[in-house]
C-alpha cells in the first residue's frame, strides 16, 4: 500500500475552497485524489513521491504522455516571446495548415479552447445553415457541457421497443426547453433510429455522432449505420456532426480520413493541443464560412480571448508534427496488443469481463461478457463499486487508470509497459474480485 498522506491533506485543505475539493470534475476518486507534482515520458510522480504508470494520460489528452524534447523546445522558445495577444499570430495558421493538409475534408478550421464550445459551434453553425433548431444525439454519448448535448448521457437506457426517443435531463442546471431541442436515438440501431428521425425530419438540424463513443462502451460506429446517417442527413440538408474530441487519436487524418463517408462538420480537440487546453471546428468551405463575419446571413459569431494563443500552437503544431502515420501505426498497435492482455488477464483470473476499444484507447468492464450497445455498457456498471476498487488496487500499485475503466497508449510507452499493466490488472481481479466471490460463496455455505 502506498503512503499517500500529502495528498490526503491537500484532499482536505481543498475541499474549504472549492466544492468536493477539486474543479476537474463533480465526482472524483474516493476516498480522495491523488495529487500529482510532475510527470516524465509515460509516468507521473505524486506529492508524496510516489511513481505511476500513467494510462490515464490526461483523460487522453497526452498522446505523448509527459515532457516530449519537441514540445518542450516549442513552449520554451514561446514563452520568452509572449504568452498570448489579441491578434493573430504564425503558429495559428501553421496548425491550421498541417490538419487541413492531413484531412481531406478539413477545408477550413477554426479554434476554439476546449471540446465542448467546438461541439457547441458546430451545433450553432449546423442551426444558423438550415435554419432549425433540433438535434439527434446518441443515447449514452457524451459531448461536453453544453445545454444541447446534455441529454441522455448517463441515463437509464431507453425501451426502444416500447417507442423511446424521449429525452433526460442530465443534470438539474438546464431548462426544460433542452428537451424539445435535442431528441436521442440508440447507437448503431438502425430501426429505431429511423423512426425517431423519421418522426423529426422537418425539423432536425443536424444528427451528432460519436465515432468512438467512450460512455455507450468504447465500441466502435459500424460503417453501415454512419452510411445510412450519411444518406439521411444529406436527403433532408440537415448536418451530420462528427464529434472526434476523444477520437481524433484514432489515425493520422482522425476517425474519418480514410472512410468514402465524410461529416459535413468536424468538432475535435484533445491531442491537437500538445496538452494544453484546445478545441477545433473544421470542415468544407461551404459550411465554414458561417464564422466569417462579412454582413451576410447566415452568421455564427464566436470570439475567445485566449482562442488560438501562440503557447497552444506551437505546442499542438509540435505534438502532431512527431505523430507521424508510422508513430500513429505503432501505438494502435500498443492498443491492440494492451486490449489483448487485459483479456488473457480476465482469462486467467477466471473473471468474467470484457475489453472495448480501438486504436490507442481501451475500456474495461467487469461482469460483462461483451459491451456491443450502451444498454449492456449501462447493466454493467452494476459492477462500478467493484471497479473502482479494482482501479484502486491498481493505483496503489503504481499504474493509473481511470475510474471508469478508460486507458490510453501515450508514445513513449513500450511492451514492458503494458505488461506491467496487464500484470497489475490480473492481481487486481485475483485480490479484489475472485476473493470477494470466495467470501460470498463462504457466507452463503454457512448459512
Amino acid at each position: 500500500m502506498l503512503i499517500t498522506d500529502v495528498s490526503a491533506a491537500a484532499n482536505q485543505r481543498a475541499r474549504r475552497v472549492m466544492p468536493m475539493g477539486n474543479t476537474r470534475s463533480s465526482a472524483f476518486a474516493t476516498p480522495y485524489p491523488i495529487y500529482l507534482a510532475s510527470g516524465e515520458a509515460a509516468y507521473v510522480t505524486d506529492v508524496d513521491g510516489n511513481r505511476y504508470l500513467d494510462f490515464q494520460n490526461n483523460f487522453t489528452a497526452l498522446i505523448h504522455g509527459y515532457g516530449h524534447a519537441d514540445v518542450t523546445s516549442a513552449l520554451l522558445a514561446q514563452l520568452m516571446k509572449g504568452l498570448s495577444f489579441a491578434n493573430p499570430t504564425f503558429p495559428e495558421i501553421e496548425l491550421a495548415e498541417l490538419l487541413c493538409d492531413r484531412v481531406a475534408h478539413f477545408e477550413q478550421v477554426r479554434f476554439t479552447n476546449t471540446g465542448s464550445e467546438a461541439v457547441m459551434m458546430a451545433i450553432k453553425a449546423a442551426r444558423a445553415l438550415t435554419g432549425r433548431t433540433l438535434v439527434a444525439k446518441c443515447e449514452g454519448a457524451y459531448h461536453g457541457n453544453y445545454d444541447a448535448v446534455e441529454i441522455n448521457v448517463s441515463a437509464p437506457p431507453i425501451g426502444w421497443t416500447d417507442g423511446g426517443g424521449n429525452s433526460t435531463l442530465e443534470h438539474d442546471g438546464l431548462a426544460a426547453s433542452v428537451e424539445q431541442q435535442t431528441v436521442a436515438i440508440p447507437f448503431n440501431d438502425f430501426e429505431h433510429t429511423e423512426r425517431i428521425l423519421s418522426a423529426n425530419s422537418g425539423e432536425l438540424a443536424a444528427v451528432l455522432i460519436d465515432p468512438l463513443p467512450s460512455r455507450v462502451g468504447l465500441i466502435p460506429i459500424a460503417p453501415e449505420y454512419l452510411a445510412y446517417l450519411r444518406r439521411w442527413t444529406s436527403a433532408r440538408s440537415a448536418l451530420l456532426i462528427s464529434d472526434e474530441v476523444l477520437s481524433f487519436r484514432l489515425g493520422y487524418t482522425g476517425a474519418f480520413g480514410e472512410s468514402s463517408i465524410k461529416p459535413d462538420i468536424t468538432a475535435f480537440g484533445k491531442i491537437i493541443g500538445g496538452g494544453l487546453p484546445i478545441g477545433a471546428v473544421a470542415g468544407g468551405s461551404d459550411v465554414m464560412k458561417v464564422f466569417a463575419p462579412l454582413g451576410k446571413r447566415p452568421y455564427v459569431a464566436h470570439s475567445g480571448t485566449f482562442t488560438a494563443n501562440p503557447m497552444t500552437m506551437v505546442a499542438g503544431l509540435a505534438a502532431m508534427a512527431a505523430m507521424t502515420e508510422d508513430e500513429f501505426q505503432r501505438i494502435n498497435q500498443l492498443g491492440d496488443d494492451a486490449r489483448r492482455l487485459l483479456a488473457d488477464a480476465f482469462r486467467s483470473a477466471g473473471v468474467t469481463g470484457a475489453v472495448t476499444g480501438v486504436g490507442s484507447l481501451f475500456r474495461i468492464f467487469i461482469g460483462a461478457g461483451k459491451i456491443s450497445s450502451y444498454a449492456e455498457a449501462y447493466l454493467a456498471s452494476r459492477h462500478s463499486a467493484t471497479l473502482g476498487d479494482v482501479v484502486r488496487y491498481m493505483r496503489d500499485r503504481g499504474v493509473l487508470i481511470s475510474q471508469v475503466g478508460l486507458g490510453a497508449i501515450s508514445t513513449p510507452m513500450t511492451p514492458t509497459d503494458l505488461g506491467m499493466l496487464a500484470a497489475v490488472f490480473e492481481d487486481a481481479l485475483r485480490a479484489v474480485v475472485v476473493r470477494a466471490h470466495a467470501r460470498t460463496e463462504g457466507a452463503a455455505d454457512e448459512s
